[in-house]
């Protein structure tokens, strides 16, 4: 008996093949299974979806290709992971087998039934979650508060909005020890937002829970790392699963409790390929599989506090610190009023060295990296721009190389002006290397109480780059190694500091004007979360401060700041979003294209507008005219978006279903020649 497996394979939405593919198989293959199938010249990796009883029609039986293998030693991808996979491929207007595939560790893609059995030569079976002794450690009540109001909820998920240092981790490890003795299958996934965020939080659930509880999945790790992990977490003998955005999507059979950490950040946004939300999906699939979800953070997403404040999320609150310590008082430094071309104005240094000389540590905030954003001659104009993006190249020192941090292209700095021979050229504006070096120099008469001289490092994206790098620094800081901590927005969320009692944020001010309706938002998030790391050991919490340099002292978003009053803050920015119609009040979809040149991008963009005149559900969505983007070229590849807006999430979805074959179509048009892809990107987070 011949059966017909309708299998899906890695195709994205602009190649216009359907969203599973036709296959003979002599024998019935359950949904779910992998299979190996032909596909063009190649044989590749598929995921049977579905049985059909007969081939598709005008499909003869000899036309059909077979399954070539069958990996049936794992068990079938279960209904529940199919369903999200399903609801993720069509929210985010992506093909099935494009979020599908993707979902899987890599090395699956190449991997034959022999190989994969002698991976899988380890027993399936679920590690035991055995708790150590001193889990059992006191809660605060505003702890224990939360987490009887976790058990007692309904399926709505649960936002957990403590400030910093108030404990949310150990929520997190005792509502995860809960779920696990209740249900010996059961199994919880741990979101974070970003990769170095995992070796402190690992750390502490490998301690709670055993070393063979817990698997880490991200995109750090070796394919071989990411595989055994998700065929740990598959089977069911991981209990605990932690990771970033991408772990959204492992295969929990027994998932029973959802974790998001800081969901406010914007990194559970994925920006290549399926643009998914983790966040968004996390809750999605809590649904499915009937698991509670709950959010943390200090300064939750608007959106995630618009629906506390409706009911449709259950807020729980947790105000107070550990140890009854203080938050951090707001110094602001009014730059109007200190030394022109100041880096560090002379009463943050000297505060700094205050706390240096007693043994206490400083972090110092500038979300830039390198030396300086741009290398200038002030003889002809010149800068360092680059050649294959509208967008300048950052100048680094300790290399002497400029690199722009969009395509990646690299040179050695230049003896001299390109243009006009001029020797005098020099950087413009200011990176954490600049602020490193100069922090150094400004600090030198400064001692520590063994008499020893300042130590200042620097945690970017380019000293985190080396395989175990960033532990090494998380490290050292931990154990006082370091005085000044120089960094980017990778040391302001999520850590556990125990040392630092000033954090100074030195360039601040650019976000307080940008053009996107977010910036207000991601700023007063970042500089919360930032001073969140200063005062978190309660012996030193009284004399925990936040500098914030700047030159507009009197913004509103600095009164909030001071009072440690998000609430007030949120209210402020959601009347003015509701007034702008803007998200959390409207619903956004951009269609983004790619293409030669800026004119085919447009092209393109105008013809796809221009065609949805008799869709349907076309009078309730607003199309907004073809625009470039901020950086219109990356990579000789020149970028261009338009923006489609709606009251209504369904009236979105609904046209954007409806438009996906009208934007296959447009593709073929002669004046969208030159096009290289386009793609939708359903709830952007920058416009």
């Amino acid at each position: 008996m011949c059966h017909w497996p309708a299998v899906v394979v890695a195709t994205p939405a602009h190649s216009g093949v359907g969203d599973a593919l036709s296959y003979r198989s002599e024998r019935a293959l359950a949904p779910g299974t992998l299979v190996r199938v032909p596909l063009g010249a190649r044989e590749v990796l598929g995921i049977v979806w579905r049985n059909d009883d007969a081939p598709p029609e005008g499909l003869a039986e000899g036309q059909a290709r077979e399954v070539a293998q069958v990996l049936d030693a794992l068990p079938p991808l279960d209904a529940a992971w199919r369903d999200l996979v399903g609801f993720a491929a069509r929210y985010y207007q992506r093909a099935l087998g494009e979020v599908a595939l993707a979902a899987l560790p890599p090395p699956l893609r190449d991997l034959d039934p022999t190989q994969l059995a002698r991976r899988l030569k380890r027993p399936a079976r679920a590690a035991p979650a055995a708790v150590d002794p001193d889990s059992a450690r006191t809660l605060t009540p505003e702890q224990a508060a939360a987490l009887e109001a976790l058990a007692a909820a309904d399926t709505a998920p649960a936002l957990l909005f403590g400030a910093t240092g108030s404990g949310k981790t150990e929520v997190y490890l005792q509502a995860t020890a809960r779920t696990l003795a209740a249900d010996a299958d059961a199994q919880a996934l741990i979101l974070v937002p970003e990769i170095n965020l995992t070796p402190q939080l690992e750390a502490r659930f490998r301690a709670r829970f055993g070393d063979e509880a817990v698997v880490c999945l991200h995109s750090g790790m070796t394919p071989a790392q990411r595989l055994a992990a998700w065929i740990a977490a598959h089977t069911g003998r991981a209990r605990i699963v932690l990771g970033t955005r991408l772990a959204v999507f492992a295969s929990l059979p027994g998932l029973r409790l959802v974790v998001v950490d800081e969901e406010h950040d914007p990194s559970y946004k994925s920006q290549d390929g399926a643009r998914y939300s983790a966040r968004d999906l996390a809750i999605y699939r809590g649904k499915l599989q009937n698991a509670r979800v709950l959010l943390g953070s200090a300064t939750p997403s608007l959106e995630s506090w618009h629906a506390s404040e409706q009911g449709r999320y259950r807020r729980l609150a947790m105000a107070a610190r550990i140890g009854g310590g203080a938050l951090p008082r707001l110094r602001l430094v009014d730059m109007n009023h200190q030394p022109k071309g100041a880096l560090i104005a002379p009463p943050l240094l000297a505060a700094m060295g205050e706390r240096i000389a007693r043994g206490e540590q400083c972090l110092v905030l500038i979300n830039r990296r390198g030396y300086a954003p741009v290398l200038a001659c002030h003889a002809c104009g010149w800068k360092s721009g680059c050649p294959h993006c509208s967008a300048y190249r950052v100048f680094h020192k300790l290399d002497r190389t400029l690199r722009c941090h969009h395509c990646g292209f690299t040179q050695r700095v230049p003896r001299a002006c390109p243009d006009c021979g001029n020797l005098d050229i020099e950087p413009v504006g200011r990176g954490t290397e600049q602020v490193e070096e100069q922090l150094a120099g400004l600090l030198a008469d400064v001692k520590r109480p063994d008499g020893g001289p300042v130590r200042v490092a620097r945690m970017d994206a380019d000293t985190t780059k080396a395989k175990g790098s960033l532990e090494a620094q998380l490290a050292a800081l931990h154990a006082g190694e370091v005085d000044v901590l120089v960094g980017t927005q990778m040391i302001a969320k999520g850590h556990d500091f125990r040392r630092i009692t000033l954090v100074a944020a030195v360039q601040p001010d650019a976000a307080l004007f940008a053009a996107d309706h977010r910036a207000p938002e991601r700023l007063f998030a970042l500089l919360m979360q930032a001073g969140g790391r200063a005062g978190r050991d309660a012996a030193h919490s009284g004399a925990a401060e936040l500098w914030v340099q700047t030159w507009n002292p009197e913004h509103p978003l600095f009164a909030h700041l001071r009072t440690h009053d998000f609430a007030a803050f949120a209210s402020g920015e959601l009347a003015e979003r509701e007034a702008a119609g803007m998200p959390p009040f409207a619903h956004q979809a951009l269609l983004r294209a790619d293409a030669r040149t800026q004119e085919a991008a447009q092209a393109f963009l105008n013809a796809a507008a221009a065609a949805t005149q008799d869709l349907p559900h076309r009078e309730a969505v607003t199309l907004f005219p073809a625009v470039p983007l901020t950086i219109q070229r990356v990579a000789n590849v020149e970028r261009a978006q338009l923006l489609v807006e709606s009251p209504s999430r369904a009236a979105l979805q609904r046209f954007l279903a409806a438009w996906q074959p009208v934007l296959l179509q447009c593709r073929g048009l002669p004046e969208a020649r030159g096009l290289i892809r386009f793609a939708v990107d359903v709830d952007p987070l920058s416009l």
